[in-house]
């Protein structure tokens, strides 16, 4: 009787381990899908502490993740966005960054990145915050934690949230390929585009200033199609254009 209580009970336990190993991994393996509330985190960064995204008010974020410091590829990447931050500044837009090492490490970065001209470019001052994120935290409230492969391999995520806090963009990208913040940027401002005139998408390779496709029309704006004084024309009945200075 006692040797089948013993043996029940470890069979429960090593149940209860497996079914908390699994929901902790399904936890973890969560990411916020396009559409939904930015996951809030409280940290420190080079900046001071930050509570995200709450305290960017109405700008448009993006977070850059990153999940080490002083690598070379990530290196490329946050100097290109320093050459960058002032351009985002003029488009609303706040950058943060994170990695997964801590504050100390930040800082002698950040100090040594200030101190390479890139590109042949002059060296520039990193003014967006670089948060630690040692224990991972805000990595898990991103999915960014796949144990399964490695625990830090796919910190490479850039997100992009909008003033009401949504998350509009998500990209990832390996270890091995820097970012494209030309891309990034071009996607923002499309975002952007679309978010403030609501019946109006980007087609592919859009830049801004070119035309834009346009979801449905109106009977009205249908039967001014061909006239012209019509901002609109078609290329096929599923594919209409709106005339980008009208």
């Amino acid at each position: 009787m006692k040797t089948s209580f013993l043996l029940s009970a470890l069979i429960l336990i090593s149940m209860s381990q497996m079914w908390a190993q699994d929901n902790r991994r399904a936890r973890t393996n969560t990411l916020p899908m396009i559409g939904v509330t930015a996951p809030s985190f409280k940290a420190q960064s080079t900046n001071g502490e930050i509570n995200f995204p709450g305290d960017f008010g109405q700008n448009w974020k993006i977070l850059f993740a990153h999940p080490k410091d002083f690598t070379p590829v990530c290196s490329s990447e946050l100097l290109e966005l320093a050459y960058h931050q002032e351009s985002f500044n003029r488009l609303g837009v706040d950058l943060v960054v994170i990695s997964t090492d801590i504050l100390s490490h930040h800082f002698d970065w950040k100090s040594a990145l200030e101190a390479v001209q890139f590109k042949d470019r002059e060296a520039v001052k990193i003014s967006y915050p670089l948060v630690s994120d040692d224990s991972y935290k805000v990595s898990n409230l991103y999915g960014m934690i796949h144990p399964e492969v490695s625990i830090g391999e796919n910190i490479r995520g850039v997100f992009i949230i909008d003033p009401d806090n949504k998350v509009r963009s998500i990209h990832y990208y390996p270890n091995e390929v820097g970012r494209n913040i030309d891309e990034i940027k071009r996607t923002l401002i499309a975002l952007q585009t679309t978010h403030k005139n609501k019946n109006v998408l980007a087609p592919a390779n859009w830049q801004p200033g070119e035309d834009l496709m346009v979801p449905v029309l109106s009977s009205a704006e249908k039967a001014k199609l061909g006239s012209p004084d019509s901002p609109f024309y078609q290329l096929s009945w599923f594919m209409t254009y709106k005339k980008n200075n009208q």
